[in-house]
C-alpha cells in the first residue's frame, strides 16, 4: 500500500491563498509522499493548459495523481440541481482524464426532509450507474465515499454498491467516517478501490478516538488491497505542523 494526501488536507492555507496548488505539490512531495488526490475545490481554473500545468507539476514532484474529488449530492431532490451535479461529475471524470487521475471520488447526499430514504437512494443509484458508464468510457473508477446521509454505515454502502452494480463503480473507505470502525471496516473493505485516512472518528456517542491504523492495515491486506491510502487531515492543529507527525505515523504502519 502506498501513501497519498488528498489537497483537501491543506484546504485552510488553499482557501486562504497562502497556498498555491503548486506549493502544496511540493509540500506532499516534501513530505515523502507516493501520490496525491486533487480535490476539485481548490482549482482556480480548470481550462487545458492549466490542467496540464499542474499534472506536470505533479510530475516533475514524483507524485501519482491517485485521483480527484467533487462535491456532488445524488440524493437532492431538484431535478435540474441533480443533473447538473450529474453533469459536473462527469465533466470533472473528463478532467481526471487529462490529469492522469485513475480515479474520482463522489458523495451520495442527505436524506431531504419528508423524503422517503429508499426512493433517494434509487434516485442516486441511477445517477451513481450513469456517472459508473461514463467513466468505464473515458477508463476512470468511481468511488464513492461513506460521507454519511445515505452512505453512513456500511450497510448503505453495500445496498448502495450492489445497486449500482458496475465494474467501475467502487468505494472510497474513509477510515475516520464510520461510527463503529471495528465493524464497518472489514464489510466495506472488499469494495475499496481508493481510501481517506484521518487522524480521528466519531462513535456513537460523538465522543473522537484515535483511528486504529493497525487494524485498518490488518482489514486491507486481508481483502488484498494495494491502493492508496490518501491522508485527509481535518484535525485543529495546523497541517503544516500535524501532517509531519500523521505522515510519520502512517509510514510506520503501512510501508
Amino acid at each position: 500500500m502506498r501513501l497519498a494526501s488528498c489537497t483537501y488536507s491543506y484546504r485552510q492555507p488553499l482557501k486562504s491563498g497562502d497556498m498555491s496548488m503548486e506549493e502544496c505539490i511540493t509540500t506532499c512531495a516534501d513530505l515523502g509522499l507516493d501520490g496525491i488526490e486533487l480535490t476539485s475545490y481548490f482549482f482556480p481554473q480548470t481550462d487545458r493548459e492549466y490542467l496540464n500545468h499542474i499534472k506536470r507539476c505533479c510530475f516533475e514532484a514524483g507524485l501519482d495523481v491517485c485521483g480527484t474529488a467533487v462535491g456532488n449530492d445524488f440524493a437532492q431532490a431538484d431535478e435540474a440541481k441533480l443533473r447538473k451535479d450529474v453533469e459536473m461529475t462527469k465533466e470533472w471524470i473528463d478532467h481526471g482524464v487529462v490529469l492522469g487521475a485513475p480515479c474520482i471520488r463522489i458523495f451520495g447526499g442527505r436524506v431531504p426532509e419528508g423524503e422517503d430514504e429508499d426512493e433517494v437512494m434509487q434516485r442516486a443509484i441511477a445517477c451513481m450507474r450513469e456517472c459508473a458508464e461514463y467513466g468505464k468510457e473515458r477508463g476512470v473508477v468511481v468511488a464513492l465515499e461513506n460521507h454519511g446521509g445515505i452512505t453512513a454505515t456500511a450497510a448503505h454502502m453495500e445496498r448502495l454498491v450492489k445497486g449500482v452494480d458496475h465494474e467501475w463503480f467502487g468505494v472510497n473507505l474513509d477510515f475516520g467516517n464510520y461510527r463503529e470502525p471495528d465493524k464497518e471496516f472489514a464489510k466495506t473493505a472488499p469494495d475499496a478501490v481508493t481510501t481517506h485516512a484521518k487522524v480521528t472518528y466519531r462513535d456513537l456517542d460523538g465522543e473522537r478516538h484515535p483511528v486504529d491504523y493497525e487494524m485498518a492495515r490488518r482489514v486491507m491486506q486481508d481483502v488484498g488491497y494495494r491502493g492508496y491510502i490518501s491522508i485527509e487531515y481535518e484535525e485543529e492543529e495546523p497541517p503544516d505542523t500535524g501532517m509531519p507527525r500523521f505522515v510519520a505515523e502512517l509510514k510506520r504502519v503501512f510501508r
